[in-house]
């Protein structure tokens, strides 16, 4: 049910696709691509709420790690994958490369943390969110391909742009927002790969 597209980003041979909502359909589509496609690195773009207070609309979020905010923190460390902590690590020469583009970005970068879940995050849970992970923002993606590349040792990283803030929230601004944020979140991701 899913389509890839082959093709190339400069130097770079690519294969991309629409994963679709949701943990399980981000973890199919990274499978999908190490298995079928031998990829070598996977850097996942798309939108994201923003949960800090100081992150703004069209912010562009660079995960340096990522954690499911909705999975009990033992469930990774005590069980398969015997993690240290519950956060998945991005690779670091990806982040080099965000970093290099940040310089000269014509929107802003922002790193740190994104956690993942499903669910919409409204008002009453981002304080929980913010208390538990500090992070930047939140998806129902990012941990899910993190999960999937830290277990077939891809290297990973997430390019997410902000369509929502605790100011600006609801359905309606996601809506609005969507399309403008995932065009800059893709533009993000193939001027990273660009620099590699």
């Amino acid at each position: 049910m899913l389509t890839v597209y082959e093709g190339n980003i400069g130097a770079h041979p690519v294969a991309a696709l629409f994963s679709g909502v949701c943990k399980v359909n981000a973890a199919i589509a990274c499978e999908l691509l190490i298995e079928r496609f031998k990829v070598r690195r996977i850097i996942n773009a798309g939108t994201a709420g923003g949960i800090a207070a100081d992150v703004r609309l069209f912010d562009t979020i660079i995960a340096e790690r990522a954690a499911y905010h909705d999975v009990a923190p033992d469930i990774l460390t005590d069980f398969h994958p015997w993690m240290q902590d519950m956060f998945f690590p991005s690779d670091a020469g990806l982040v080099t490369a965000a970093r290099q583009y940040a310089a000269h970005s014509p929107h802003p970068l922002r790193f740190g943390t994104i956690v993942s879940g499903e669910q919409f995050i409204e008002n009453s849970a981002r304080e929980d969110i913010r208390r538990r992970f500090a992070p930047l923002a939140a998806d129902m993606e990012t941990a899910a391909c993190a999960h999937v590349c830290y277990v077939n040792a891809i290297p990973f990283l997430s390019v997410r742009t902000v369509t929502d803030t605790q100011e600006e929230q609801g359905i309606e601004v996601f809506e609005q927002n969507c399309e403008k944020a995932s065009r800059i979140a893709a533009k993000t991701a193939a001027e990273i790969l660009a620099l590699l």
